[in-house]
């Protein structure tokens, strides 16, 4: 059964005031202090007396004194209202520039693609800012882990969630190693996959996904078959170096491995384009400086190795 409550309302309205008086021993010094009247500071503190219900200062026209209750409060009041003003200035120095702890929910593979890259050169441009990546297939929820932003393939990416571009759409390629096809003839046209070993992935859903190709007049998707089921891009990857099979993968994270003739692609013409890969974070009124240095420099690198 839900429980009635109430939020007591102005619980702080006038500390703020008895504590300037209790350490001036003078209203009118209080309010100077304070920018206001001695009329508001006296109708602040009698506010308050009259919420404790107890009187906290005797007063004549010449001496400001603090009664038992006032002392007591006072020493009790002071360093609580001392750790939330300092709160408050922790909590506007996180909104005035780049600075705190910056947690990112990423995809294995986008480690070694986008963030290493970047991290050391982002690192001494904002020094202040502490980056955590958490590297995981699975697909993070951003509000109840508590991460700033993550980075998927546009893809995967929830439509209540801001989404920022850091890559055009990438190709989805099929690469094999020179070993794999030493004893595999190369697969000519998509149906000659079902002939050979394919490394698949699980998704975090715990589906099997499909193999996307482009086809004649529309993209195709195949359920493909082989030997091994990895959980992410980068045990694909490791796998068709391995000569374990083929392995459909965004291209670039299999160009250095092409380029070194560790990996050869087939298919070439039937490549499908995925949407390629985004910053996302959840829709907010403000961007916190920390995450929004982060964006324009991950932007920075992505515009000139994606282009």
């Amino acid at each position: 059964m839900k429980q009635d409550y109430t939020i007591p309302r102005g619980t702080l309205d006038g500390v703020e005031a008895f504590i300037r008086v209790a350490e001036r021993r003078s209203f009118r010094q209080a309010a100077i202090d304070l920018g206001v009247t001695p009329s508001a500071i006296s109708q602040a503190i009698r506010a308050l007396e009259a919420r404790l219900g107890v009187a906290l200062f005797t007063r004549t026209t010449r001496r400001v004194a603090l009664t038992e209750a006032g002392q007591r409060f006072l020493e009790q009041a002071r360093p609580a209202f001392d750790e939330i003003v300092a709160a408050g200035g922790a909590a506007r120095e996180l909104g005035a520039k780049p600075s705190g702890l910056l947690r990112l929910a990423v995809p294995p593979a986008v480690v070694s693609l986008i963030l290493q890259p970047v991290l050391a050169s982002f690192s001494a441009a904002y020094p202040e800012v502490v980056v955590e990546v958490v590297a995981s297939a699975e697909l993070a929820d951003l509000v109840a882990g508590g991460f700033d932003a993550g980075i998927r393939m546009g893809e995967y990416i929830a439509a209540d969630m801001v989404a920022v571009r850091l890559t055009p759409p990438l190709h989805l390629i099929i690469v094999g190693s020179p070993g794999y096809f030493a004893h595999c003839k190369r697969p000519g046209v998509p149906a000659e996959l079902a002939q050979h070993a394919c490394i698949r992935l699980r998704r975090s859903d715990g589906a099997i996904a499909p193999w996307r190709l482009r086809g004649p007049a529309e993209p195709l998707e195949l359920a493909v078959s082989g030997p091994l089921i990895v959980n992410d891009i980068p045990g694909m990857l490791d796998a068709a170096l391995g000569g374990v099979g083929l392995a459909q993968l965004p291209e670039p994270v299999a160009r250095a491995q092409l380029a070194a003739g560790r990996l050869e692609e087939v298919l070439a013409g039937h490549a499908a384009m995925s949407a390629g890969l985004f910053l996302y974070f959840p829709s907010r009124a403000q961007v916190m400086p920390k995450l929004r240095a982060f964006i324009e420099h991950l932007k920075g690198f992505a515009a000139t190795t994606f282009a």
